[in-house]
């Protein structure tokens, strides 16, 4: 601990004594383009300049009547930007990020102004504010990131939800996978929307039903800026009960190729862009990731227990005509691993594993999309969207019998075949009526058909699913954004789903207004009724009835729902820092129990790997969720940030026998410090990097084991009558990234390392019971683990 605050201490101290603006260097340059929207009606501004401020010579431009604008000649390094534009709010982007090997093109939108310069005198501008959401129907809750900051954070290791994970509000479910719980919701609760595509668990080994997974199938070379929503969304996002991840994909290079090579956590990684041919404005972007540890196999070197994965993305951008876009995309990953009850240490009191069963999971991932957007209007623009994917699950099991200290025997014992395939169309229009109004409006139909087959064979064959069947969701939602004045605005909104598998449909408000308080103070309220479907592998359990027969008890399960009230409140404390607070409380009901009085919810699930096999569930649960978060964070400047975030909450659940438990997700606390300290080096301006990362939570609620009735029936026994009652105890992690950026003539290599867990300190991970020893072992989340890093772009 002392180690910690010392570096934090000694980056927060160079950092205050970072020099002012130096001279710009005779080193590389490269090329700042981009293009500049109207916020609201998403049409071009023509005549916006853009200029680097503090450049000498001066360097600047203006944009042509497709809104796209081009400065060449910008020094590597990092630049400040400022976009201005008669009646609109000026825009100002600090710490741009010029890296020789690959063009800075940049998207942006400018908010129309109210009133006129000379009515009033208005210090804190929405526009200059680079934390404000891509989507904004958001009042509160709604945090931007971009994929810079999956790279920069110690510990995030490249990965959106990892990164995710400092915010306040969130918390980890596991260090092994990237799971998120938010204001203490299951992961369950996530949704994953992808250029305006609703999308299944977008990770490797993650299973049917789940979020998450050890291994993001996303790319962050590939992604824009997106947002993250903690509570009280807008509309458009239905079947969402906690979170949303609203992503985005960049488009390729439309004027230049370039190129990419990595090698990281993720994989070996080799990437492309750029035009299709020069007098082309159409766009292609590809990349490819292969598993470090396939790639050692591929050479001879077969490690039994190493994870076997490889993924694709691609995306193009066409210009149709001087008002149209067509974009197509797709997403597909596979992963597989193989455990022997052979490889565990027996010699190990309390190991955790079972050296009685070898395990073979395998899963794949296929998501694709066509996009074509119009803008019929300076004011109106249209946009269809049809998508497929498919998400397949396969996991076979046998018993493992030894004679005489040798596999005497295998014997097939479970195994599981799931196919989920869906079919979307998403069709939305927005329009501004004016500068004070904006309305939106779409209609998001589903179509799903999935087959699952799963249950035992030895040594008491028994099913828990064979189904093939479909159904079909569906949503309409309609928004209005109205601004009073430069200081007040309201979003409003109305949202409508049905579920066809038995009828269940759902009406949802959402409402939020925003004031300005003051020169640099905004204060936010808002409400959300938000509800969401249950997995389908839940709705296909199988039960055992009295009279024998097997029936799908689950089938009318309707809507989990749940009320939102947020109240936040943000202020600028310098031109960089920004302190915000949030209040939140979250009513939880019609969560699925059990028909029959036990301690069981269905909100205490979806942090791993195992399947929820309950039947005779019914809607009639309820939880509720409430605390405070503070966020104090001062963004990348003069060669520093820092981002500190605590949260203090609650996190309860009633089942079915109406006694007020914990989830296991009621740490109640998480603070984490961050900070990252970049020094210029050389004539070139390459850097050295140095983050630091540290995070605490209170430990996770468990169920105990019923340790004698364990040891009668050699199997775990859980005492649920107890349930999560006992708590584990607090997480603690440190994590260090240093790293060093070499820009060359047309060419930018990076070299890091991320030393995760620095102090290898033992966070438990869960407790079993294990036949053999007949004892409680415990099995620790990942220790330190050095994971390097290099990528070249040119």
């Amino acid at each position: 601990m002392r180690t910690v605050l010392l570096l934090l201490c000694v980056l927060l101290g160079t950092a205050l004594a970072q020099p002012g603006a130096r001279a710009q260097s005779a080193g590389p340059t490269q090329t700042v383009r981009g293009t500049i929207l109207d916020a609201g009606a998403q049409a071009p501004v023509i005549g916006a300049t853009v200029i680097v401020v503090g450049a000498e010579p001066a360097l600047g431009g203006t944009t042509d009547a497709e809104g796209r604008f081009r400065l060449t000649g910008v020094p590597v390094g990092r630049v400040r930007l400022r976009v201005t534009s008669v009646g609109y709010e000026d825009l100002f982007l600090n710490e741009v990020t010029v890296n020789a090997g690959k063009e800075v093109v940049l998207n942006l939108s400018l908010t129309e102004r109210l009133t006129k310069l000379d009515e009033v005198q208005v210090v804190y501008k929405r526009g200059e504010d680079q934390r404000v959401p891509n989507n904004e129907m958001a009042t509160v809750s709604a945090r931007p990131f971009s994929p810079l900051e999956a790279n920069r954070y110690a510990g995030s290791l490249g990965d959106p939800a990892r990164m995710a994970q400092n915010f306040a509000g969130v918390g980890s479910a596991n260090d092994s996978r990237n799971d998120i719980v938010v204001r203490g919701n299951s992961p369950a609760s996530l949704l994953w929307r992808l250029d305006g595509v609703n999308i299944p668990n977008p990770n490797h080994f993650g299973a049917v039903g789940t979020t998450g997974g050890p291994v993001s199938l996303l790319n962050n070379n590939l992604l824009a800026k997106s947002d993250f929503l903690t509570g009280a969304f807008p509309a458009e996002y239905a079947n969402a009960l906690g979170s949303v991840f609203d992503l985005r994909l960049r488009k390729g290079n439309d004027e230049k190729r370039e190129f990419l090579g990595q090698v990281g956590f993720n994989g070996l990684e080799i990437g492309a862009e750029g035009p299709y041919s020069k007098n082309s404005k159409a766009s292609y972007l590809i990349n490819y990731r292969y598993s470090v540890f396939s790639a050692v196999k591929a050479v001879g070197f077969d490690v039994v227990g190493t994870p076997e994965y490889q993924d694709l993305t691609f995306k193009t951008d066409v210009p149709v005509g001087a008002r149209g876009t067509f974009s197509a995309w797709v997403l597909g990953g596979s992963s597989r691993i193989t455990f022997l009850g052979q490889d565990v240490d027996t010699t190990q009191a309390g190991v955790f594993g079972d050296e009685n069963n070898n395990g073979r999971p395998r899963f794949m991932t296929g998501v694709g999309a066509a996009s074509y957007e119009h803008r019929f209007t300076d004011r109106t623009v249209g946009r269809l969207v049809l998508s497929g994917s498919r998400t397949t699950q396969r996991y076979d099991q046998d018993t493992v019998l030894y004679r005489g200290g040798l596999i005497s025997a295998e014997i097939p014992q479970y195994s599981v075949d799931y196919t989920q395939d869906k079919l979307s169309a998403n069709l939305s229009v927005a329009h501004k009526l004016s500068a004070r109004d904006r309305v939106s409006a779409g209609l998001i139909v589903d179509l799903l058909q999935y087959d699952f087959s799963s249950g035992y064979t030895y040594p008491t064959p028994s099913v828990e699913r064979d189904v093939q069947d479909n159904t079909a969701l569906s949503q309409l939602y309609a928004q209005w954004k109205h601004r009073f004045t430069d200081r007040l605005s309201l979003n409003a909104g109305l949202s409508a789903t049905r579920f066809e598998l038995n009828g269940s449909t759902v009406v949802e408000p959402r409402a939020g207004v925003q004031y300005q308080v003051g020169p640099a103070g905004t204060l936010s309220a808002a409400y959300g009724l938000h509800s969401n479907i249950q997995t389908l592998v839940t709705y296909a359990y199988q039960s055992r009835q009295a009279n024998g027969s097997v029936a799908r008890t689950n089938q009318q399960l309707g809507f989990t729902r749940s009320h939102h009230a947020v109240l936040a409140y943000d202020r600028q404390l310098t031109e960089n820092v920004r302190l915000r607070l949030e209040g939140y409380h979250q009513w939880l009901f019609d969560a699925p129990v059990e028909r029959t009085p036990s301690s069981y919810s269905l909100l205490t699930e979806g942090a791993d790997f195992e399947r929820i096999n309950r039947g005779n569930l019914v809607n009639e649960g309820t939880g509720r969720n409430y605390g405070g978060e503070l966020t104090l964070e001062r963004s990348f400047a003069k060669g520093y940030y820092f981002l500190l975030t605590t949260s203090v909450f609650s996190s309860t659940y009633k089942g079915s026998d109406g006694i007020s438990r914990n989830t296991p997700f009621n740490t109640g606390y998480a603070a984490n410090a961050l900070a990252g300290r970049e020094f210029r080096v050389g004539r070139r301006e390459n850097t050295l990097t140095l983050s630091l990362r540290a995070a605490t939570t209170g430990g996770r609620y468990f169920t105990p084991i019923d340790f004698n009735a364990s040891a009668a029936t050699r199997r775990p026994v859980f005492r649920v009558d107890q349930a999560f009652s006992e708590q584990q105890p607090a997480y603690f992690r440190t994590d260090i990234k240093l790293g060093y950026k070499i820009n060359r003539a047309r060419l930018t290599h990076e070299i890091a390392v991320d030393l995760q867990n620095v102090t290898n300190r033992e966070n438990i991970f869960q407790q079993a019971y294990n036949p053999r020893t007949n004892r409680i072992g415990t099995a620790n989340q990942q220790g330190f683990l050095p994971v390097p890093f290099y990528r070249v772009t040119f």
